[in-house]
């Protein structure tokens, strides 16, 4: 079955086409597409989606929708997150998409969006992975942030979202290029006090798995690359030692400087030293030795969520 996922988040539009097989839980990509449309631009400030944003998105979607058309998928499912979820004008956006797409996208609650982020991520594991339980899945957004794991007490999935986003903790506090410490110790104020409303037993955690653009690049800078490669990031065991010196060293760069680092997208380069921050306040609050970046996300359960539930 040929589907075809779309995940409209607050910084990036994303786009899979994928040939799913549903009896052996296999997956061939055949399309994968990531624009920095910035949607949820000023939304932490003004409470509705920037016409510019729109426009970019806008111009996106109809470049995903040629390739939909050209692929001949046989279903389309489009999420929308952080940003669709807190704009007053989401109408529009939800009328734009649908008129380009033929379908009317989905805005989830920050808990959904957060099972699917685990669902994506743990998905594709095998027991060979040697991955300690239980884990917490961590999805740095450009809006929101999602926490999601499963309790061995509990035995199912518990998922959390809280406003720490890239885009909204850049946009909040770090004004200046490169941010001033004050801005810095601002937005790690504020990350600080959102997780101590975190309602999931972080103690319990064995394993950290981080997905999305933020993760996965602070991954590569601890890997050195010389470019950014997903499948070399892909369950790698990152040292957080390494990877907390990277978050200092990226959040005092300049925005100029990130650009030129051979794995950073050019125009994420404004936005991740928010995110950095706020992974770096997540490993120190677990303590834990080690950080598994997973390529595998939110899209993948989108695409995975067309084929029915999970057996």
């Amino acid at each position: 079955m040929r589907v075809a996922a779309v995940d409209c988040g607050t910084n990036s539009l994303r786009l899979l086409v994928a040939d799913l097989d549903a009896e052996s839980g296999e997956a061939v990509e055949v399309e994968r597409r990531t624009t920095i449309v910035r949607l949820g631009q000023d939304v932490d400030r003004t409470g509705v989606l920037a016409a510019a944003a729109l426009r970019r998105t806008f111009a996106a979607l109809d470049g995903y929708a040629a390739i939909i058309a050209s692929l001949e998928v046989a279903a389309t499912r489009v999420v929308a997150t952080s940003a669709a979820r807190d704009a007053a004008n989401r109408e529009v956006f939800l009328t734009g998409a649908r008129t380009r797409l033929g379908v009317p996208p989905d805005i989830v609650s920050g808990d959904e969006e957060a099972r699917l982020s685990y669902d994506g991520a743990t998905r594709g594991l095998r027991p060979g992975d040697d991955l300690a339980t239980p884990l917490l899945v961590l999805d740095i957004g450009g809006g929101s942030t999602e926490f999601v794991m499963r309790p061995e007490a509990v035995g199912d999935v518990m998922g959390r979202s809280l406003g720490i986003g890239s885009v909204r903790l850049t946009e909040r506090h770090l004004r200046d290029d490169p941010p001033t410490q004050q801005q810095r110790d601002a937005a790690v104020t504020d990350i600080d006090a959102a997780l101590d409303t975190l309602e999931l037993p972080l103690a319990e955690v064995n394993t950290l798995v981080g997905v999305a653009g933020t993760t996965l690049t602070m991954a590569a800078m601890v890997l050195d690359l010389p470019a950014y490669d997903r499948n070399a990031v892909h369950l790698a065991r990152i040292d957080t030692a390494g990877l907390l010196r990277a978050v200092d060293a990226i959040v005092a760069m300049s925005v100029a400087e990130r650009r030129d680092l051979a794995f950073m997208h050019p125009d994420r380069a404004d936005v991740i030293g928010a995110g950095a921050l706020v992974l770096g306040c997540v490993v120190r609050r677990l303590g834990l030795d080690t950080l598994v970046p997973s390529s595998h996300d939110i899209l993948d359960a989108i695409a995975w969520s067309l084929a029915g539930p999970r057996t």
